[in-house]
């Protein structure tokens, strides 16, 4: 019975010692780390030098949408979007929607305080807003969604002249 005893503990401190399994192939601590692909496409946010227009984010009764749905602006104004009920609400670009030389821009634009790529912060309460500059991107449209009700149909569009 001792004999079994101390095989069972032997063989105990043999598999533990193994560790089992492969160990992972060292890897070379002086080669940089990968840039993230949104560092790639960052550039400098260009400050709104005319006007600020304002969007309303509702959900009520009515359904969710943005007030107004659509809006014109000059290049150079800058859009408002503020959350008067049914949140939380978001402003973001499809980045498949958004020309290449306007992407980077754009999503600059769009305050250091984003969830993602061309994707703003989320605003959780009544009076919170997201402020977007289009200075600096060039003329088309550009469609725009909430997030958590783009599946309810919370779109819109700006166009810049």
């Amino acid at each position: 019975m001792r004999f079994i005893g101390s095989a069972l503990v032997a063989s105990a401190i043999v598999l533990g010692a193994c560790g089992g399994g492969e160990k992972a192939p060292a890897t070379d601590a002086a080669a940089p780390a990968a840039a993230p692909a949104a560092a790639a496409a960052t550039g400098t946010a260009a400050p709104i030098t005319g006007t600020t227009h304002e969007v309303k984010m509702i959900g009520d009764e009515k359904g969710y949408r943005f007030e107004p749905k659509d809006i014109t602006v000059k290049a150079g104004d800058g859009i408002k979007f503020t959350f008067v009920s049914g949140g939380p609400h978001n402003v973001a670009f499809n980045p498949a929607d958004i020309p290449a030389d306007v992407k980077a821009q754009l999503d600059a634009n769009m305050g250091p305080d984003k969830l993602a790529e061309l994707s703003s912060k989320m605003t959780m309460a009544a009076g919170e807003s997201v402020t977007i500059s289009f200075a600096n991107i060039k003329a088309g449209t550009y469609p725009f969604n909430c997030t958590p009700h783009l599946a309810m149909g919370m779109k819109g569009t700006v166009t810049v002249q």
